[in-house]
């Protein structure tokens, strides 16, 4: 049980620093951003077993892992509410041509980044639409 705790416990508190880190964090990762990750692993590893190295301590630390996953998978999809509070929501960056520049450095976007969606969704400033964040880090273009 002591196990099934710790996983749990360190499972939601990393779940709460992703999503308090931003959106980018969990889009596209830059190298920097997956050592990061490696190095979360590594650095919660030891909490989540206690000093249980054994196989068995493992496979529970994994087995606990994966049912919380799921469980937080079939509660997200029935509940609009905590999906939005787990995954995030998509933000507005930009409209009619307009970028919010204040959004984007509050999400840590650069300009950069919603050029390269604009060149992909083949649009002009000028013919933008909206231009959305999404709660994957993705940045979605609507033409108008």
């Amino acid at each position: 049980m002591e196990l099934m705790a710790r996983g749990a416990i360190v499972y939601f508190v990393l779940l709460v620093m992703i999503r308090i880190s931003g959106k980018r964090t969990v889009g596209q990762f830059t190298p920097f951003d997956l050592l990061v990750i490696m190095l979360l692993s590594e650095a919660v590893s030891n909490s989540m077993s206690g000093g249980d190295e054994s196989l068995l301590g493992g496979l529970i630390l994994a087995a606990t892992l994966i049912v919380l996953n799921f469980t937080i998978g079939l509660v997200t999809s029935r509940s609009h509410k905590i999906a939005d509070l787990v995954d995030g929501t998509a933000e507005l960056v930009g409209r009619d041509g307009v970028i919010f520049k204040d959004r984007l450095a509050r999400a840590r976007v650069g300009m950069a980044d919603l050029e390269q969606a604009l060149r992909e969704a083949d649009c002009d400033l000028s013919e933008m639409k909206c231009a959305f964040l999404e709660a994957d880090g993705s940045i979605s273009i609507l033409k108008k």
